[in-house]
């Protein structure tokens, strides 16, 4: 059985994307152990409920919303979407007595923001009030979402996470023509500040050994961001023009974890490019995926890890994040960002 205690919990998790979810339709989502029943009402707004039937536990995102209410596939039972309340049983009887005023699934806190969906995933299980924190907000996520690719890690989410912002593996995992080789490396200095539940990379002119990045034209510049609950972003802008990277990693439970990638781009090459570039981002995360489960034969014997500087220390950054973040829910006390800004060298 999954637990979910080290996950980050009171805060917004990415679910999906806004054109996915069609109104009067349902989709079933797991997000840090919790199976999430996310649907769009026939007016367009969200709803999300544990996708558990309290009854027989079936799904209810296989069944049918009715008069704005969800509809259990197995015995018909109604659940009203504002609030989980039961609202009909369908088995029974007029002279019996209806439990259903005493029955409840439990509902999420969901909010889209531009073409993106978020769900607040609470520690206590009864809470049904308004979080106190917004989810993540890119402006960028207005443009349609494009080349939206989605991998499941055979991981716990913390190796996912350390995976996705370690810059030294890329030369060795990711060799490619068009990307970068061993041949390539050579030292770099970021600057790197803390930003809200997380860090950043201070705006930068990308890598010159990266034909990936050549493609766009002019002088672009970067922005690389992470923050809680395991979001990076890359933003580049190209004079007026912008492209946003977003990555999104999502624990399933505590060996599972599904990364999430997609783009927002006004960039007019980017649309020509993208049947092509799909392939490329295939690679990438397969590629990912491949080491993932490589490294699984290793962490099975539960070894004693090694974090170095300057290359992992964003990896010990998340664990500090994770850690205080934890604490300042406990402590019920404002969050303090344990990230302090520094200049990062490494060799990649």
């Amino acid at each position: 059985m999954a637990t979910q205690s080290s996950f980050v919990l009171d805060i917004w998790y990415f679910a999906g994307f806004k054109p996915e979810i069609k109104p009067g339709k349902m989709q079933r989502v797991i997000i840090a152990g919790h199976p999430v029943n996310l649907g769009r009402r026939r007016d367009g707004s969200l709803f999300a409920l544990r996708d558990i039937c309290p009854h027989r536990a079936a799904p209810l995102s296989a069944g049918k919303i009715i008069d704005g209410e969800v509809q259990c596939p197995y015995h018909g039972w109604k659940f009203a979407t504002e609030d989980g309340q039961c609202t009909e049983i369908p088995s029974m009887c007029a002279d019996q007595k209806d439990p259903s005023a005493g029955i409840k699934v439990r509902t999420y806190p969901v909010q889209e923001q531009g073409n993106l969906v978020w769900v607040y995933i609470a520690a206590d299980k009864k809470f049904t009030g308004t979080p106190e924190i917004d989810p993540p907000q890119f402006e960028a996520a207005r443009f349609k979402p494009r080349l939206i690719r989605k991998l499941k890690l055979n991981c716990h989410v913390d190796h996912a996470v350390v995976g996705l912002m370690d810059p030294a593996h890329g030369p060795f995992v990711h060799q490619q023509w068009w990307w970068r080789s061993q041949k390539s490396i050579h030292k770099k200095a970021k600057a790197f500040e803390p930003r809200s539940r997380g860090f950043a990379m201070a705006p930068h002119s990308p890598s010159s050994n990266s034909l990936a990045y050549k493609i766009l034209g002019g002088k672009p510049v970067t922005e690389i961001m992470f923050q809680l609950p395991n979001v990076r972003t890359e933003e580049i802008k190209v004079g007026k023009r912008t492209l946003l990277s977003f990555t999104a990693v999502t624990p399933l439970d505590e060996n599972s974890t599904e990364i999430t990638q997609a783009f927002f781009t006004d960039h007019g090459l980017i649309k020509f490019l993208s049947p092509v570039m799909g392939g490329f981002v295939e690679a990438f995360l397969h590629q990912d995926g491949d080491m993932v489960d490589l490294q699984q034969s290793g962490l099975k014997y539960d070894p004693k890890l090694m974090l170095i500087e300057d290359a992992d220390t964003q990896a010990k950054w998340y664990y500090a994040l994770k850690k205080e973040w934890a604490a300042s829910r406990k402590d019920e006390r404002a969050f303090k960002n344990p990230v302090k800004a520094r200049v990062l060298k490494w060799r990649s």
